[in-house]
């Protein structure tokens, strides 16, 4: 399982798909693929904030200028509009909640992993966050002939988790195949190389 998920992570060079645009707003900050419609990379940190806010009926949103994905690539598909920074996470206040659900902000991720074990590490994450702030980056790695939906969005074969305990000054690494999960996301800590936390 570990060799073959660390073969996967060598793939392809997220830099040989061009057309990347960096933003950062208040919530978090994306390295974002113009060409795939998706994320390469997001950060973010999670600390202990009130949950003041409900996301209600909110839907993700596109940003002006920026080709991303939209409604339209996740239709009749096993493919979840899967939040990088969560929603759950930044329900302090409204313009945080909303900026969760720009599409700068969204994976193509499979319908189980959204809804299992990803949903699952994210809720471990805000108990973490009640002792220390973290900081969390989340890479998404592609095929270099990667799939996509008919609509064109490409649809990322694993996503790693990368977070930062700030107080302990550790490192602890996820790795998951974007499909149904076949393991609990407490089996796939992997020791990433440093680099990786970049």
């Amino acid at each position: 399982m570990n060799k073959f998920l660390l073969s996967l992570l060598l793939l392809v060079s997220v830099s040989a798909f061009g057309q990347d645009v960096t933003i950062k707003n208040n919530v978090f900050q994306v390295l974002y693929s113009q060409q795939l419609e998706q994320p390469l990379k997001i950060i973010y940190q999670s600390t202990n904030r009130p949950t003041n806010v409900n996301r209600g009926t909110m839907d993700f949103y596109k940003e002006p200028n920026i080709k991303t994905s939209d409604a339209d690539d996740y239709k009749a598909n096993i493919y979840d509009k899967g939040h990088g920074a969560p929603a759950a996470t930044f329900s302090d206040n409204m313009e945080n909640l909303k900026q969760t659900f720009s599409y700068l902000n969204c994976i193509m991720q499979d319908q189980y992993l959204n809804r299992g074990e990803w949903r699952l590490l994210e809720e471990q994450e805000r108990k973490w966050d009640d002792n220390e702030n973290l900081t969390i980056i989340i890479k998404t790695i592609f095929d270099k002939n990667p799939k996509r939906v008919p609509t064109g969005a490409a649809v990322p074969l694993v996503l790693q988790k990368h977070i930062y305990f700030e107080k302990q000054k550790v490192w602890k690494c996820y790795v998951f195949l974007n499909e149904k999960p076949k393991y609990k996301w407490d089996e796939l800590e992997m020791v990433c190389p440093p680099s990786d936390h970049q």
